[in-house]
């Protein structure tokens, strides 16, 4: 159980993202960016489902070995002169990065994107202990300028505006310098962040990274980058830890290719990254440059007790993003109202098994269950079926309100009764279908004023589904 940041609750946080104008404004971008991009790279690439099916095979095998491929990595990982930490809980992950930093006496601390240092709480718990975190990525970097969280997987800071990030840069930046920046473009701000960070590589003395994937054929971490940070933070320390979850591993590098081919097409819309790293070890003798100790900590946090369970499925996520980019809720409200690390449908399907089905028991109400999710997920991740999961387990743990259960017994009911059934659909659908009048839609409508109070409700077409099928056979 995660023993930090609290959750947020997503009924009261998403009222107020419906109101923010700014991020309404950010918002709109995802349709114009992260989905057309998609769009375009899976048309450019004709085997893009086989390719699909491939990543998905990979990452299935190794979580049906999963404890075997662990104990072969950290046995590659050793004879590459690297070691390898084990960390139950995040407590654990924590303790171990704070040991290792301070026994060198590390006091800044270059930091590349990893959502597994968000879900310990890493950030302010070093900070408690005088070291100094930089984020070296561009949306992460932004969002520590404003003592924020992400609100994205891959893209952190898509939730700021552009005259936010430059008041942010004016902010934090001009007191360093004698003339202030010029902040006229997008590309204005990105060499102003390089000039800041550039120093800022070079004073740390230790480097720390997430893995996109662990290959246990050769002891090696990977990343994938578009700005080369990634790079800066784990060659140029002495000290290099790699931090990430046990369900990253995969066999071989094979595996790992067949990730990558849907892996940037799903995130970004891109081929392939701007950078694919593999770091095995720590810096040999003949090597130019590198690290001269190499750590991998590896979290478990309740991943294996998810493995044989109906949930299991959310492991094969390679935090792509795709599931967050199409879907309508996310797209409605952002990232910050899930509350937690993991946004979107992803962090509906995975926060309930790490943080508990009573902290998150709204997130996998969150959903239409529209399955726009699952259709764009390269991992075919069965999203919807998980928040069906997870909404049963609330309801047989009575986490639910009375009415919620009251009108699920008598839809059980009804459902048991199909002549019932049928024939209060069939008058429920007639009468509202007349009741909306000519302009086919509501103003306001009795248990579901959660939806009319900030749009109309279209009235149904007249006839159940069941009327419609009958028609059609």
């Amino acid at each position: 159980m995660f023993d930090g940041r609290e959750i947020v609750q997503f009924p009261e946080a998403s009222v107020r993202a419906l109101g923010d104008e700014n991020l309404q404004a950010a918002l709109r971008l995802l349709g114009e960016g992260f989905q057309a991009r998609r769009t375009d790279a899976v048309e450019r690439f004709s085997e893009f489902e086989d390719a699909r099916d491939a990543a998905v095979d990979a990452k299935t095998r190794t979580l049906r070995r999963l404890h075997q491929h662990l104990e072969n990595f950290e046995a590659r990982c050793q004879e590459q002169g690297g070691v390898v930490h084990w960390a139950e809980t995040p407590a654990d992950a924590r303790q171990i990065v704070l040991e290792l930093l301070t026994s060198r006496g590390v006091r800044v601390l270059s930091k590349g994107k990893t959502m597994v240092a968000e879900e310990i709480g890493l950030n302010g718990f070093l900070e408690k202990h005088d070291i100094e975190v930089v984020e070296t990525d561009l949306g992460e970097y932004i969002i520590q300028l404003a003592e924020e969280v992400p609100s994205h997987i891959i893209a952190p800071a898509i939730h700021k505006t552009m005259p936010q990030v430059v008041e942010l840069f004016r902010q934090h930046h001009d007191q360093h310098k004698a003339e202030p920046f010029p902040r006229h473009t997008p590309a204005d701000l990105v060499a102003e962040a390089r000039a800041v960070l550039r120093r800022r590589f070079l004073e740390a003395d230790a480097g720390l990274t997430g893995a996109n994937f662990l290959v246990a054929e050769t002891g090696s971490s990977v990343i994938v980058t578009n700005e080369g940070n990634g790079d800066l933070t784990q060659t140029l320390p002495r000290l290099h830890i790699v931090l990430a979850t046990i369900e990253k591993v995969v066999p071989t590098l094979a595996d790992g290719a067949a990730i990558l081919r849907v892996l940037a097409r799903s995130a970004t819309g891109q081929d392939m990254s701007a950078y694919t790293t593999i770091s095995t070890g720590p810096r040999r003798s003949t090597d130019i440059d590198g690290p001269s100790e190499y750590h991998v900590v590896l979290l478990d946090n309740g991943r294996s007790s998810l493995l044989g369970t109906p949930a299991e499925e959310v492991l094969r996520c390679i935090r792509c993003g795709a599931c967050m980019n199409h879907c309508p809720v996310y797209g409605a409200v952002g990232g910050h109202a899930y509350g937690w690390v993991y946004p979107g449908p992803i962090g509906a399907a995975l926060t309930p098994a790490l943080l508990g089905v009573e902290a998150a028991r709204h997130l996998p109400n969150a959903s239409s269950l529209c399955g726009r999710c699952e259709e764009v997920c390269p991992m075919r991740i069965p999203l919807p079926k998980i928040f069906r999961y997870w909404r049963a387990k609330e309801h047989e743990a009575r986490l639910n309100t009375v009415r919620a259960r009251l009108a699920l017994a008598l839809w059980g009911w009804l459902a048991a009764h199909p002549r019932l059934y049928r024939l209060g659909t069939g008058a429920a659908m007639w009468i509202l279908s007349r009741l909306a009048g000519r302009s086919r839609r509501y103003r306001n409508l009795v248990l579901a004023n959660g939806w009319t109070r900030s749009r109309d409700f279209p009235a149904p077409a007249g006839r159940t589904f069941l009327n419609s099928w009958n028609r059609r056979s």
